[in-house]
């Protein structure tokens, strides 16, 4: 029988391997730059700001995804009543198992709590798989926060009304 997935928020321990995880995955599937891994890394500094929750199955932290409710520095693109997802990574091995849209729906049930309205979120073209939970969960295309953190790098952006229909954990 296999081990059940367990959403949490991330601890202080963690910070390294969760960091290394989320660095490794947009390396590896050519979404990042070395730059830019630098800051997937910086855990401890999400942390302070934001929700970094991980998903954990028997012991090993296999995904992690920040939501910032607070108008930090990682809701960039956010206002008054939004919350902004961000930095979503699931290890090779437990793609496929849910893992990705857990860690979704826990940031809703976040936002919720948190009294937000709206969940924002930006995403590259190439990351379909993504796409692929964000519709499932009633995120629609967002056209107005497509945005370009630096020139040759279109995101797009996503939202989700938060109300009587949004999915529930």
């Amino acid at each position: 029988m296999p081990s059940p997935l367990e959403i949490r928020p991330v601890r202080a321990d963690e910070h390294g391997d969760v960091g290394e995880l989320t660095a490794r995955v947009y390396l590896d599937e050519g979404w990042s730059d070395e730059e830019y891994a630098q800051v997937l890394r910086d855990v401890a500094a999400r942390a302070a700001a934001a929700h970094v929750l991980v998903a954990v199955v028997a012991g090993e932290v296999v995904g992690a995804v920040t939501v910032d409710t607070r108008r930090g520095p990682y809701a960039e693109l956010g206002g008054p009543g939004d919350a902004v997802l961000r930095m979503l990574a699931v290890r090779a091995s437990a793609r496929g198992s849910g893992t990705g849209e857990a860690l979704v729906r826990a940031c809703l049930d976040v936002a919720q709590r948190e009294g937000c309205r709206r969940v924002l979120l930006s995403t590259q073209p190439e990351m379909r798989a993504a796409h692929r939970i964000y519709d499932r969960l009633g995120f629609v295309r967002a056209p107005e926060h497509d945005w370009r953190p630096v020139p040759d790098l279109l995101l797009l952006g996503y939202a989700l009304e938060l109300g009587a229909g949004t999915p529930q954990t």
